[in-house]
C-alpha cells in the first residue's frame, strides 16, 4: 500500500528575486498541493538566510487561509528561540481559525547550537561512520561533521539576536513537557496555574523532528508523539533516529503505536536529463549553507559555478541522497526509502530556481504516486 505523501517547503528565494515573491510562491504551491492530493504542507524555520520561512506560525496562517482542507504545519518551530507558552498561544490561535488542520512541529536546533558553543575544544569528537553503505537500496553516506558550522563565530553572533539578552531556554525535553501540560491545562508555576489562551484544549498534536539517535528521538518516543526523521538534511543518521524512536516509544493519548515520517530532497521533471539540469544548482546551494555561513539565493542552473575538488566533498552526501529524475525513477527511490525505514508517511522538499519547475516537480510526483489521476 502506498503511504501518504506530504510537502516540506523552505520558501527558497531565487537569485534575483525577493522574499515577498518566495512567500507568494509558497502559498501558490500549497494551493496546488491541495489539488494534487498531498496530505500535509509544512513550512520550515530558518533565519538570516535566503529562505523566507522565518516565522512558521505567520506563514501557516496565510497558507491555511488560502486552502480548504490540507493540513498545514511547522517543520519545525525551533524551541531554543522561543517559549513554550508563546508556541502554544500562537498555534492555539491557528487551531481556533482552522480546527483540525494545524500540525505543531517542534525542533531543538537552537539548543544544538548552544551545546556546540559550550563544547570543550579539546574534547574528542564522536566516532563517525566513515564508509558509504547501501541499506535495501537506500544510500547511507558518512556523517557530515556539523560541529564547526554550529560553533562558527558568525552563527554564534547571529543567534544572539533570536533571544533576549542572557536568556537561557530550558532543556528541549522540559519545553516539550511544558507544551504538553499547557495544551492539557495542567501547567503551573510555583503553585499558580498557567492557562494558555488560546491554546489550552486545542486539538494539537506535537510532532518531534530529529536527525539522529539523540534527544529528539528519545523525547518523541517517551512522550508517545509522532516523529519526523530528516533524511533530506542528515541522511547518515536518519535511519538510526527512526530505530531509536521506535525502541523508546511508549503509548500515549496521542498515539497507541509509533508514527514515523521521513523526509527526502527530490527534483522531478518530465525526463531525467531535465531533472538533472534543474538539480545542478543544488550542490552549490548546499555548499553555501555548510561552508559560507548560510543559504545564498537559489542559483540559476544555467550559470551555476561548478564545484571544485575541494568543495565537492563538503556536499557529496547531500548530492548522493537527493532523488533526481523522471517520475518513475524518483518514485522508485522514495519507495525504497519507505521500505528501509518503515515510514508511515513521506514528506518531500524541492528547491528549484524557477517556481514553475517546482510546481511541475510536485505535480509529476503526485500523479506517479497515485495522489491524483
Amino acid at each position: 500500500m502506498t503511504v501518504p505523501l506530504s510537502i516540506l517547503d523552505l520558501s527558497p528565494i531565487s537569485a534575483g528575486s525577493t522574499p515577498a515573491a518566495a512567500l507568494r510562491n509558497s502559498v501558490d504551491l500549497a494551493r496546488h498541493a491541495e489539488q494534487w492530493g498531498y496530505h500535509r504542507y509544512w513550512v520550515a524555520e530558518h533565519h538570516f538566510v535566503a529562505v523566507a520561512s522565518s516565522r512558521p506560525a505567520v506563514l501557516i496562517g496565510q497558507i491555511a487561509a488560502a486552502t480548504e482542507h490540507i493540513r498545514v504545519g511547522a517543520a519545525a518551530v525551533q524551541l531554543g528561540y522561543t517559549t513554550a507558552v508563546s508556541v502554544v498561544e500562537s498555534f492555539g490561535i491557528l487551531d481556533a481559525f482552522y480546527p483540525g488542520r494545524i500540525d505543531l512541529g517542534l525542533g531543538r536546533s537552537g539548543q544544538r547550537r548552544r551545546e556546540a558553543e559550550r563544547a570543550d575544544p579539546a574534547s574528542k569528537p564522536p566516532v563517525r561512520q566513515s564508509e558509504w553503505r547501501d541499506v535495501d537500496g537506500v544510500v547511507i553516506p558518512p556523517q557530515f561533521d556539523v560541529s564547526a558550522l554550529l560553533a562558527s563565530p558568525k552563527l554564534r553572533a547571529l543567534s544572539t539576536v533570536l533571544t533576549q539578552p542572557e536568556a537561557v531556554p530550558p532543556d528541549f525535553a522540559d519545553q516539550v513537557a511544558e507544551i504538553l501540560a499547557l495544551l492539557d491545562g495542567k501547567h503551573a508555576v510555583d503553585g499558580f496555574p498557567v492557562r494558555a489562551v488560546p491554546g489550552e484544549a486545542a486539538a494539537l498534536t506535537p510532532w518531534i523532528f530529529g536527525s539522529s539517535r539523540g534527544q529528539s528521538a528519545a523525547v518523541a518516543g517517551a512522550q508517545g508523539l509522532p516523529f519526523v526523521a530528516s533524511y533530506h538534511s542528515t541522511p547518515a543518521t536518519a535511519l538510526e533516529a527512526v530505530e531509536a524512536y521506535r525502541a523508546d516509544f511508549t503509548p500515549s493519548p496521542f498515539l497507541r503505536q509509533p508514527y514515523v515520517v521521513v523526509s527526502a530532497d527530490v527534483v522531478v521533471a518530465d525526463d531525467s536529463a531535465t531533472a538533472r539540469h534543474l538539480a545542478e544548482a543544488f550542490g552549490y546551494w548546499v555548499y553555501s549553507i555548510r561552508a559560507q555561513g548560510g543559504a545564498v539565493p537559489y542559483p540559476n542552473p544555467d550559470d551555476t559555478p561548478t564545484l571544485t575538488d575541494e568543495q565537492r566533498p563538503v556536499v557529496e552526501d547531500r548530492l548522493a541522497t537527493q532523488f533526481v529524475g523522471d517520475p518513475d525513477e524518483v518514485a522508485e527511490r522514495l519507495s525504497a526509502l519507505q521500505r528501509a525505514t518503515g515510514a508511515d508517511e513521506l514528506v518531500v522538499t524541492t528547491a528549484t530556481f524557477r517556481h514553475e519547475d517546482r510546481l511541475r516537480s510536485h505535480e509529476l510526483l503526485a500523479r506517479r504516486w497515485g495522489l491524483v489521476a
